[in-house]
């Protein structure tokens, strides 16, 4: 039996239906990223779980408990926020003790508890500092301990890392990931990245409108996604998409299971650009844009009207306006029907 049960969970603001029915099952100590583009509803669902919005319809079980209507208070959640809301005369010792202090633990219990988390978070040196004293990171980790500490069934994130920066963004992900792995705790974690979804889930659901487009482990999706959705959003960059007319050699590398009416989806690390006298084969293109980033060089070309990327881990001699051949490599092609459904075999 599942650890927490969503079952046709529907909310709506007045006639607006913001959830529209979503069916999932969450295991005991599994780590579950929503992940979806702005105004999916990731966020609204994790707060119908947390119970700090009302559900309009459905039934949240949590460890064989009707938990749909329990007050917040009442339903064994920790919450991190986006806003690490921190009370800033408070020191890091009392932010994180303050819940339990309010549910009446003993001192000594506090002390351990408290002493616990910080020595996993290293925020033990921190403990007589104050919001104001620390960095973007250490106020996140305060947050973050400040939810240990009360040992709840199920941990919440909504979007914990936006205000970091790209670096400081890394580091805490990682920080994230291990403490998930040390405590074993059943985790939801709610953002709009999609490298903090591939790296930190055990498993991904991916939002669109308030419903659930496809679940599962991150390369699942990435490697079979169940729509044309799914196929794009996940990925950086996204996956190239073809109309089955556009290129007809492309199309014609499927053997004849690609729909008239479809769409060709190829990762760009299934493109390979060639100097154009150099090349064999391939299609006719012009470079667009090359971006060198290291390790990875982005290759933008147009292919009669249609703009692909290539990725590749080695560098390249090619500049903006040079004539290329591209060719695609047929054992990783993706099929959608008109609709934007997989047809894949």
């Amino acid at each position: 039996m599942a650890y927490l049960q969503l079952k046709d969970i529907k909310k709506s603001f007045g006639d607006v239906d913001i959830i529209k029915g979503v069916d999932l099952e969450i295991q005991k100590g599994e780590f579950i990223v929503f992940v979806g583009p702005s105004g999916c509803g990731k966020s609204t669902l994790l707060r119908l779980i947390a119970g700090l919005e009302p559900i309009t319809s459905g039934k949240l079980l949590l460890d064989g408990k009707d938990i749909t209507w329990a007050p917040s208070g009442k339903r064994d959640l920790a919450m991190v926020f986006q806003s690490y809301a921190l009370y800033p005369h408070m020191s890091v010792y009392d932010n994180m003790s303050f819940a339990l202090k309010l549910a009446g633990v003993s001192k000594a219990e506090i002390k351990t508890k408290v002493e616990y988390a910080a020595k996993t978070l290293n925020l033990t040196q921190y403990l007589d500092r104050t919001p104001k004293d620390l960095s973007g990171g250490q106020r996140q980790r305060v947050a973050i301990g400040r939810a240990i500490v009360r040992a709840p069934k199920v941990f919440l994130f909504d979007e914990p890392l936006s205000n970091l920066d790209a670096a400081l963004r890394g580091n805490t992900r990682v920080e994230i990931h291990k403490l998930h792995r040390a405590l074993g705790a059943t985790t939801i974690y709610v953002t709009h990245d999609q490298v903090e979804a591939m790296t930190l889930a055990d498993r991904v659901v991916v939002l669109r409108d308030g419903l659930i487009e496809q679940v599962g482990t991150p390369l699942e999706l990435y490697d079979h996604p169940a729509n044309q959705f799914v196929a794009q959003f996940i990925g950086m960059p996204s996956m190239n998409m073809v109309a089955a007319s556009a290129i007809p050699s492309f199309s014609a590398a499927t053997g004849g299971r690609l729909p008239s009416d479809g769409f060709l989806g190829v990762r760009p690390e299934g493109l390979r650009v060639h100097p154009k006298q150099a090349a064999a084969a391939g299609v006719p293109g012009r470079v667009e844009l090359i971006e060198a980033l290291g390790a990875d060089t982005l290759i933008h070309v147009d292919v009669g009207g249609v703009p692909l990327i290539a990725r590749q881990n080695e560098r390249t001699p090619l500049h903006a306006g040079d004539d290329v051949a591209v060719e695609l490599d047929p054992s990783v092609l993706h099929l959608f029907n008109r609709e934007g459904r997989s047809v894949s075999a």
